[in-house]
């Protein structure tokens, strides 16, 4: 496959699109050349834009139906709406149809790769996790463990849960992540015996820390006024594979422990904002060395687009007064800079060697001589642009059909 157009380096220092092409052969792209293409392109031509697939590093796919329930604090928000969404993937053929669904709309919107949480329900979370492999995207997914502080139907023994959760294979692009939905939800057995096995088997870990105030009072309570991020620390949770959402109520001693750890923080700057948790500093936390993502946190997240999320990014750090991420920076975030920050080696750039996973879009705005093309994008975005994702070499979204 031979796609032309406008091209989104993110790894050069510049804010604008280079005329190129690029070439796909099965699941690898092959070449990538400047000027025009070397034949009649298969896709795209002078008014389209081509970028890698987007990425997210954090999302709940039980949740993609609980968009949009507002005016709740995170605990309350999570026991009258979440765990009853939740709930519902008790039945293995609902998980398996809704990650489907879930993962097809986040195609739509151009994400080809994504980190993110199931139930606490193992059967089905296997299910959906075939579901996912099916569609060819790169992601993360495993069982959200629980023990306690939450509904009885959803807490599980901890033994069960890591012995089920170590039976689990990497499928495709998929990989088993060990999920403990945060502290507040499991017992310091739990977080022991989930960090024991993310070791084990080296597998990703990915959790929540310090999102609300109120989170933080009970984590002190039930952890002898422990710091958050040391209670992770104590049971192997922080390592360079560990992704922990939100980030936002954090010490410098807490910041200076994530960055020795060489764990990563993944902002969420939509749901931060939906659920009025606070603006995280994510200046703050990049001046001290700490590892960042970006997420979308669906369904604290209301937008499912990458590129919004991106946008918010760019608003919170105005919001606080900090010197914001450029259009380009923002760009590179959702693509090559959520790789890095995921381990995915091969993901969020277009080079030869590199996995096929593009964004073709049809701007209806013109960029030939705009000032800052990237900014034009970012800030007129509109979802009806994308005309093809092409997942692992396969058009898996086509706005023409």
């Amino acid at each position: 496959m031979l796609i032309a157009g406008q091209v989104f380096h993110p790894e050069r220092a510049s804010d604008h699109l280079e005329w190129g092409w690029v070439r796909l052969e099965g699941g690898t792209i092959t070449q990538v050349g400047k000027g025009p293409a070397p034949a009649k392109p298969d896709l795209g031509d002078d008014d389209h834009c081509i970028f890698p697939g987007f990425l997210d590093a954090h999302v709940h796919l039980p949740q993609f139906d609980s968009i949009g329930v507002a005016g709740l604090e995170l605990l309350d928000w999570l026991e009258q709406v979440i765990f009853p969404a939740e709930a519902r993937w008790e039945d293995p053929a609902f998980a398996s149809d809704m990650a489907e669904r879930a993962t097809a709309s986040l195609i739509s919107f151009g994400t080809t790769g994504f980190a993110a949480y199931g139930s606490v329900h193992s059967e089905s979370v296997r299910e959906a996790f075939a579901s996912i492999a099916a569609r060819g995207v790169r992601a993360w997914f495993g069982p959200a463990l629980m023990d306690r502080h939450a509904p009885a139907d959803l807490c599980r023994d901890a033994d069960r849960q890591i012995e089920a959760l170590a039976s689990f294979e990497p499928m495709g692009r998929v990989q088993p992540a060990v999920t403990p939905r945060f502290a507040v939800s499991c017992t310091p057995d739990l977080l022991a015996k989930a960090g024991a096995l993310a070791c084990a088997k080296n597998w990703p870990i990915q959790t929540h820390l310090a999102e609300t105030r109120a989170e933080l009072e009970l984590i002190r309570e039930m952890f002898d006024e422990q710091p958050y991020t040391e209670v992770y620390d104590q049971f192997g949770l922080l390592t360079p594979r560990s992704v922990l959402g939100h980030g936002i109520w954090l010490s410098e001693a807490e910041r200076a422990l994530l960055a020795r750890r060489m764990s990563v923080v993944a902002h969420c700057p939509t749901a931060n904002r939906f659920l009025e948790a606070g603006a995280m500093d994510r200046a703050g936390l990049s001046s001290a060395g700490v590892r960042l993502a970006l997420g979308s946190d669906v369904a604290g997240g209301p937008d499912r687009s990458m590129v919004r999320v991106a946008r918010a990014m760019i608003e919170t750090a105005r919001a606080r007064g900090d010197i914001a991420p450029t259009p380009a920076q923002a760009f590179r975030q959702i693509t090559l800079g959520n790789a890095e920050a995921l381990g995915w080696a091969k993901s969020g750039r277009l080079a030869p060697g590199c996995e096929a996973d593009l964004v073709i879009i049809r701007p209806t705005i013109p960029l030939h001589e705009h000032p800052d093309p990237l900014g034009a994008l970012l800030y007129a975005w509109d979802d009806r642009w994308i005309e093809q994702v092409i997942v692992a070499g396969s058009i898996e979204y086509d706005h023409r059909r």
